[in-house]
């Protein structure tokens, strides 16, 4: 489905995310992010995303294009909702 494994991901890879607005928590936006090097642990890898670097987590989705996160999503709602 376009999900990128994050074992695999390296700096400067672009990724698609499923993003809740937090003033709207029933609306959803897909948006663009980068992967990163952590500024405060060079160790690890962060999600910068609406200029904040976010650190990546096991169960963070990431997908490979904007396409796949949609698809993603409204398999997710879809499923949810059935």
């Amino acid at each position: 489905m376009g999900m990128i494994d994050i074992a695999n991901a390296k700096p400067g890879d672009e990724v698609f995310v499923l993003y809740r607005n937090p003033a709207i928590l029933t609306a959803v936006n897909i948006k663009t992010a980068e992967i990163v090097q952590h500024p405060k642990n060079p160790n690890t890898l962060a999600l910068y995303l609406n200029e904040k670097f976010l650190e990546l987590e096991e169960d963070d989705a990431l997908f490979s294009s904007s396409e796949s996160a949609k698809k993603a999503f409204e398999a997710h709602f879809f499923d949810f909702c059935e």
